[in-house]
């Protein structure tokens, strides 16, 4: 039953005395003193000392004696109010008794997820060791409250505004580089002046990389949903186990996040990236034009049917790193994805992909025919090292020339360097299961078999994020929905011609008019 006491105590000290009166003295020799708490005298003053309550809770394990006490409450009004809150936790659930901080059950929570995958303890661990930790790791368990949060994600805001100074400093410092080391060039031939430049471009790659420290990304707010997704997460559990009352992260009102429309390289567009250097869209593809024009400039490349497999099949990379042999028919034209590699701060483990992930992709013919060619040239390149140094017999479909697995890195860098010499547009290697998905579409696949192929949990995520509507379905799609209303076979008014008035006097006819001598003033009879 909830039934709180409230008493006003103070901080105020005497002196300890034996019976007789005598001061108790400490090994200093100075006198004892002891806090007079609710029996201080100046309490009936207003304003002087602070009020606490307590109130019992059930008995615990063995019968013992559980209360909760708080203080400091400027007034009684307070008091009774906290009290109230305090008791609305219990009756939710909460320990309201333990003084555990939130940094200590973050990391408790995190020991205990077993399970997770690894990309995605890292991002716990991201989010607990930058975000979470920091601005709310010293708050005590029960006192957690949603101004906390809030308050986490106004500071990210502020530290934000000071990140983008920095960053702007930084391109000052840069440019500033860049100009001293042009003016050093320039320069080649004149000692003096060759030699005060350089000196100049010392001084400005130094100041470049002092400015450089401390340089921390800009927390976007794609990045603050994921944080709050971790911190949600972790009250969710905490509430089931009776630690937590309310998951304060499901309050909170974060800045909208919009998913990137995956774009198609038009003319237009492509003409104004050569003008500007800009990407109207981070996820963009081309059309299937510019798709024949890069495969055909990789086409003496020695990974040239990875790359045809990443447009026209879409695997993740991945994926295509940890695909070994057994796991692919050339006769049956199909291989299984089962696995698959992950990398953290550039080191690789190896990984099971998500259910929906699991599942077997059919070659196409053209994509066959040089997997096979490719199988042969692997088995040459095993010939030729057998005979210098060891061949690194790893059983994957993709390595390097000497065996070595493929790193997911290493092949998106080689893709992006690919695509500039190629001259075409940028498209991230990624992009390419947005092409793949397009191209299918263009070519009327079924939207589930795309889902399919693609891995995807739902053909939702496939229908609205990973297929761009090219131009050809647009033009298809206008010219089909005007054609089902019939219409004469000229559509549209026709062009009119000038008419002549029935009835003409007799001055129209001897006027120059009458034999088309002169001009004609579009003038009409009277209805």
């Amino acid at each position: 039953m909830f039934n709180p006491s409230y008493q006003r105590r103070c901080a105020c000290q005497e002196p300890l005395v034996e019976d007789d009166g005598t001061p108790i003295l400490d090994k200093g020799g100075k006198p004892k003193l002891r806090k007079l708490g609710a029996e201080c005298p100046k309490l009936t003053q207003k304003g002087h000392g602070t009020w606490y309550f307590y109130f019992e809770l059930e008995a615990g394990e063995g019968g013992r004696r559980q209360r909760v006490r708080r203080g400091g409450f400027a007034t009684k009004d307070e008091a009774k109010a906290k009290a109230a809150e305090v008791y609305r936790d219990v009756i939710g659930g909460a320990d309201v008794l333990s003084n555990t901080t939130v940094g200590e059950d973050l990391r408790t929570w995190l020991k205990r997820k077993r399970s997770l995958a690894r990309t995605t303890r890292h991002g716990y661990e991201e989010h607990i060791t930058l975000y979470l930790e920091p601005h709310l790791g010293h708050i005590k368990r029960r006192d957690l409250k949603l101004r906390h949060v809030e308050a986490m994600y106004d500071a990210i805001e502020r530290e934000n505004a000071e990140r983008l100074i920095h960053h702007a400093k930084v391109i000052e410092l840069q440019e500033a580089r860049d100009a001293a080391y042009t003016a050093w060039v320039r320069a080649a031939g004149k000692k003096e002046e060759r030699r005060t430049t350089r000196r100049a471009y010392l001084d400005a790659n130094a100041a470049l990389r002092e400015g450089r420290k401390g340089k921390r990304k800009i927390t976007s707010a794609a990045t603050m949903h994921r944080i709050n997704a971790t911190l949600s997460s972790f009250l969710g559990s905490g509430i089931k186990r009776g630690e937590y009352a309310t998951n304060w992260a499901a309050m909170v009102e974060l800045p909208a996040v919009k998913r990137p429309k995956a774009l198609v390289w038009t003319p237009e567009r492509v003409e104004e990236w050569k003008r500007t250097g800009k990407k109207p869209s981070p996820v963009m593809v081309w059309t299937p034009e510019q798709t024949g024009e890069f495969l055909d400039f990789v086409n003496d490349d020695r990974l040239c049917a990875m790359w045809h497999a990443f447009i026209f099949r879409g695997p993740r990379r991945g994926e295509m790193c940890a695909l070994p042999w057994p796991e692919v028919s050339l006769t049956g034209s199909w291989f299984r994805i089962s696995a698959q590699i992950v990398e953290i701060a550039y080191r690789q483990y190896d990984e099971a992909p998500k259910q929906d992930s699991v599942r077997t992709v059919t070659l196409d013919s053209q994509t066959r025919e040089l997997w096979r060619a490719w199988r042969l040239t692997q088995d040459e390149e095993r010939e030729q090292w057998s005979g210098e140094e060891a061949w690194v017999e790893s059983n994957r479909v993709w390595t390097h020339e000497n065996g070595e697995p493929l790193h997911p890195d290493w092949i998106s860098r080689r893709f992006n360097r690919l695509v500039e010499l190629s001259g075409l547009p940028p498209i991230r290697l990624h992009d390419t299961r947005h092409l793949s998905a397009t191209l299918a579409l263009l070519g009327k696949a079924d939207i589930k078999v795309v889902q399919e192929r693609l891995g995807h949990s739902s053909r939702q995520i496939t229908s609205d994020t990973y297929t761009s509507v090219l131009p050809q379905l647009l033009t298809a799609e206008a010219e089909s929905t005007s054609a089902v209303v019939p219409r004469p076979q000229k559509a549209g008014p026709e062009p009119k011609e000038p008419s002549q008035p029935d009835d003409q006097d007799e001055t129209s006819e001897a006027g120059p008019e009458a034999d088309g001598e002169g001009p004609d003033e579009g003038l009409r009879p009277a209805a």
